[in-house]
């Protein structure tokens, strides 16, 4: 295992905000660790990279014990959301200052800046000045410096959290290609699900200082492990139930459940794309209250006459309009019973 962390605790003020927590990531394998703020997941990434001591536990790389040694001997690269580049320095002179702290001689390192210039999608960008860049640009200077020492293991803070959401949905899918290519190891955290879920091998949830839930994207979404996990994923759809055999008591009546699931007293999920739309004699009678356009489909909230609202995806073109009456059915390939 490339990276380990064993029982790793750090305590603010007597308050744990990493909690014994376990962690490992093989090599070539990305990772991507998901919170809401204040779940402990920067801690995480500057405990590993050797900017926060730890107050117990163990981070081990490569098998040994990183206590004691400074970050800048652990063999890790670290990107920042803020990008930290040089302002005083063109892209070379940034991307070269990777290259120096890599050890490689003065005269092989303008080959090195426009391998890796190209690598990142910035060709002939030597001379450009980091003031004059856009968001992306300095994103991809970062991530060149970053790679430049030939890291085992890469780190990235919120990696695009501060670029608009269509340069973050292409970047994340240039990053996923990129990593593979290398056989990069990658442990970043992030706030936003879609990219977690664009990028990773594996999903870890944290909260609270603890994980969680751990697994690989498909593993997290359709099968969240408690009603924490359930609503960080943007799940609103979570209601008590009690689940006996193969159906389950709910506010919204039985409904059915998945065979083998947890008996009893439980919290259960149903997933948008499993409240199908019936005429309303014919299913749960609801009301459109809103809807909202997402692109590929439609989201509406409907409220029935008596029960929590229910948040339903369907297509544009049999989206009833705001007011409407409906019926709601539930698909039992989209019902979770929560742990």
């Amino acid at each position: 295992m490339l990276l380990s962390l064993d029982a790793a605790t750090v305590r603010f003020g007597g308050r744990p905000v990493l909690d014994a927590v376990g962690l490992d990531v093989a090599e070539h394998e990305v990772v991507c660790v998901l919170g809401p703020s204040g779940s402990g997941k920067s801690t995480l990434l500057r405990a590993v990279a050797g900017l926060q001591p730890l107050d117990s536990g163990r981070v081990l790389l490569d098998g040994r014990d990183q206590r004691g040694v400074p970050a800048h001997r652990r063999g890790v690269g670290l990107m920042f959301q803020d990008h930290q580049l040089f302002p005083q320095r063109d892209v070379a002179g940034n991307v070269a200052f990777g290259l120096r702290m890599h050890g490689l001689a003065k005269g092989r390192q303008g080959d090195g800046v426009r391998e890796l210039l190209d690598l990142v999608g910035l060709p002939g960008a030597e001379r450009r000045a980091v003031a004059g860049l856009s968001g992306g640009e300095q994103q991809r200077v970062a991530l060149a410096r970053a790679l430049a020492p030939r890291p085992r293991l890469l780190m990235l803070d919120e990696p695009l959290g501060q670029l608009d959401r269509s340069l973050r949905e292409r970047l994340v899918v240039e990053l996923r290609q990129l990593f593979r290519r290398l056989g990069t190891t990658v442990l970043a955290v992030t706030h936003d699900q879609g990219e977690a879920f664009a990028l990773a091998d594996r999903v870890v949830v944290m909260r609270d200082g603890r994980i969680a839930q751990s697994g690989t994207p498909l593993e997290v979404w359709q099968r969240p492990a408690d009603e924490f996990v359930a609503r960080f994923l943007g799940f609103d759809n979570v209601v008590p139930a009690t689940v006996t055999e193969s159906a389950a008591d709910t506010p919204w009546g039985k409904l059915p459940v998945p065979e083998g699931s947890p008996q009893g007293a439980r919290s259960l999920l149903v997933r948008p794309a499993g409240v199908r739309l019936v005429p309303a004699e014919a299913g749960l009678p609801c009301t459109v209250t809103a809807r909202t356009f997402k692109g590929t489909h439609v989201t509406l909230h409907l409220q029935p006459q008596d029960g929590p609202r229910l948040e339903a995806a369907c297509p544009l073109r049999d989206a009833p309009e705001v007011g409407a009456e409906t019926g709601a059915e539930f698909d039992v390939a989209e019902i979770v019973v929560l742990g």
